[in-house]
């Protein structure tokens, strides 16, 4: 489905999942300016509050996401984004500004050369994510919804009071993220990233 809005909104491709993707986030990918989006959005069994910590703590932060915080996010202002490495691979820090912090509903801010708004709403006794991630290159769409898949998985086990290991970086290879990375390409209607092996 191709929509279109004049006024407003940029061209965005969307592609509901067959049966086979039903365990894929409901994504999609927009384009506007020569820029293209990523669009994914995740239930929380959790209220705002808690998962707009998720988002914005430090500490909270570490438990799930490819990186920390030198502070935490819920105010405007510069910021200093560590991404978390492993053995094989030492820490990267990313220079980084948030640009809105709108407690417990919005969050947007520089990560590397993308920009990422987190948007929370609520459904219920649960918060629903809506990630949009305007990214710098347009190839890694596929990439970059399989690895805030695995992410945001273990951010939600951490929410529900039953914390998991981190995925991040080549460890992401050992929890599907091959597979992954091929489903979400079909579903945004993109070619799979490729990403080299360390």
């Amino acid at each position: 489905m191709v929509r279109q809005n004049s006024r407003a909104r940029p061209q965005t491709l969307e592609r509901q999942p067959a049966d086979h993707l039903a365990a894929l986030a409901s994504v999609a990918r927009e384009v506007s300016h020569g820029r293209t989006t990523v669009v994914m959005t995740w239930d929380f069994a959790a209220g705002r509050d808690a998962v707009w910590a998720m988002l914005t703590d430090p500490a909270r932060l570490a438990t799930w996401a490819p990186y920390s915080a030198d502070r935490n996010l819920a105010h405007v202002g510069r910021a200093t984004l560590r991404m978390i490495g492993d053995d094989e691979n030492p820490d990267v820090e990313l220079s980084s500004v948030v640009l809105v912090a709108d407690p417990p509903q919005l969050l947007e801010h520089s990560w590397g050369a993308d920009m990422l708004a987190w948007q929370l709403t609520v459904v219920g006794a649960s918060s629903r994510l809506t990630l949009h991630q305007t990214l710098a290159d347009a190839l890694m769409a596929s990439a970059i919804a399989a690895g805030w898949h695995l992410c945001l998985g273990v951010a939600a086990s951490a929410l529900a009071g039953h914390p998991v290991v981190p995925v991040r970086g080549m460890t992401a290879m050992q929890h599907g993220w091959a597979d992954l990375n091929a489903r979400y390409a079909v579903a945004l209607g993109v070619p799979a990233s490729a990403i080299a092996a360390s």
